[in-house]
């Protein structure tokens, strides 16, 4: 009985000792949130003393805001909202009260700016958007923030639109089907199981981005790169359709110890071939070199750590 009771004792206290990390994600339809839950779980099963969890958010301003607030220590984040953040500018959300809290850790792979348009909407260009009942991404999201800058840099606001609609993918998704809605938004990973899946039931096109126009505004919105969608990523969608894409980021409290940032990241990374089979979109474009590329917040001591280990930092 004594022996019990001490393995008991010795149990509690190894679980006292565990750390828990919350990652903020995005709509479960999205890239964000089966990303966030495969990285939970290697770090979980690495047994390095850290317990991982993936939370369903409204996306990146969501979840810096969250950092900040201390209901995560990390999160999944577009690179252009983590800068408007960090240097309090650009953006509603951050204009004047830039958010010091947040490091980064790595980053991971293009977020493709989608513009779904229902087929027999008529919507052929973005101009067309004009008077159309266009669901712009949710409210505190990344899409919400391109949405607004795409249009701009075409000469339009959300005031142009026949209506915006705030709500996340996976609503939008089902407006679209209903015909309650004529196009969406929708900043995410190549391939998105949600636009697949709207693809499915309902016949659509995908609107080009012109970069020149993206580029004339491109000193207030340093961050969007051409991408071309290729024809075939979505039913009924043969044709290869150009547009901008801004990078994924996973970001982290500056509360955060070097050495449990360092555990999480050796466990996180440090097997290449288990971390890329998390996501198509990390098999296909994610490597440690690229992770500490372009990155638009100062990098977290234990990140550094874990990179100069593994010979990509000097």
């Amino acid at each position: 009985m004594r022996k019990l009771i001490l393995a008991a004792l010795t149990l509690a206290g190894l679980g006292l000792a565990q750390e828990f990390i919350t990652i903020g994600s995005g709509s479960t339809t999205g890239v964000y949130f089966p990303v966030a839950t495969g990285i939970a779980k290697l770090v979980n099963d690495a047994n390095v003393g850290i317990r991982a969890n993936a939370r369903s958010t409204g996306g990146s301003v969501a979840n810096i805001n969250a950092i900040n607030a201390g209901e995560f220590e990390m999160a999944l984040a577009q690179n252009d909202i983590a800068y408007y953040a960090y240097q309090g500018c650009c953006i509603p959300a951050f204009e004047g009260k830039p958010v010091k809290t947040i490091r980064a850790l790595a980053a991971l792979y293009p977020e493709v700016v989608h513009i779904v348009a229902r087929k027999d909407a008529g919507i052929r260009t973005v101009a067309d958007l004009k008077d159309k009942r266009v669901v712009v991404g949710d409210v505190g999201s990344g899409t919400e923030q391109n949405a607004r800058q795409i249009l701009e840099a075409y000469g339009l606001t959300f005031d142009d639109l026949g209506q915006a609609v705030r709500v996340s993918a996976s609503q939008g998704i089902q407006l679209m089907q209903d015909k309650r809605a004529d196009a969406l938004f929708y900043t995410v990973g190549l391939g998105a199981g949600a636009i697949q899946q709207l693809a499915l039931t309902t016949p659509i096109t995908l609107v080009a981005v012109d970069l020149n126009r993206i580029q004339a505004i491109a000193k207030k919105y340093p961050f969007y790169v051409g991408f071309n969608i290729p024809g075939g990523t979505y039913k009924g969608v043969d044709v290869t359709t150009p547009t901008v894409a801004v990078q994924a980021i996973l970001i982290a409290s500056e509360k955060l110890s070097e050495e449990t940032v360092y555990k999480f990241m050796k466990a996180a990374f440090g097997n290449q071939e288990a971390f890329k089979k998390i996501h198509p979109n990390l098999e296909r474009f994610f490597s440690l070199e690229k992770a500490v590329k372009g990155l638009p917040i100062p990098l977290h001591p234990g990140a550094e750590r874990f990179y100069k280990e593994a010979g990509v930092l000097k």
